[in-house]
């Protein structure tokens, strides 16, 4: 018997059923780097009382190393179409401004006396689409040439 997402899949365009195929994995990566985060920051910042800032940035280091991992061999696996150096520059800088944003969205949060474990999951909804777009076009980016080395 065939799964029903798998029969609506199907009929699909096979560019739209990729897209929704690597949009899967990059979800995958998200939540490894959402949970794993969301984990280290709550020991960090509940059961060692660090400032939220410092169990956020630990809990960012290691997401990300994992994130990256996770995009750049899995779900953007078919678009290494710049040098290695390349991929990681692009992917720290746009985490960077993503680092920024999320803080200052966390951290205003907490200012006006929201818990930054809510702040997690409100940023999270923001930086799913905004890194999906920058990963996708940008730092993983599709081309119909050769493959840059």
């Amino acid at each position: 018997m065939t799964n029903p997402v798998t029969k609506h899949l199907n009929k699909l365009p096979p560019k739209h059923r990729a897209t929704i195929k690597q949009f899967a994995k990059y979800m995958a990566g998200g939540g490894i780097y959402f949970w794993s985060g969301y984990a280290i920051f709550a020991v960090g910042y509940s059961v060692f009382h660090w400032w939220w800032l410092w169990a956020k940035m630990l809990a960012d280091a290691i997401g990300w190393t994992c994130n990256y991992l996770v995009q750049r061999f899995w779900a953007f696996s078919g678009q290494h179409h710049l040098s290695e150096m390349q991929h990681a520059g692009r992917y720290i800088f746009i985490e960077f401004i993503g680092f920024v944003l999320d803080y200052a969205i966390i951290g205003g949060l907490k200012a006006i006396g929201i818990t930054p474990y809510i702040g997690f999951f409100i940023s999270s909804i923001f930086f799913t689409f905004w890194s999906w777009v920058w990963y996708k076009y940008w730092v993983f980016p599709e081309t119909g040439g050769k493959i840059k080395r």
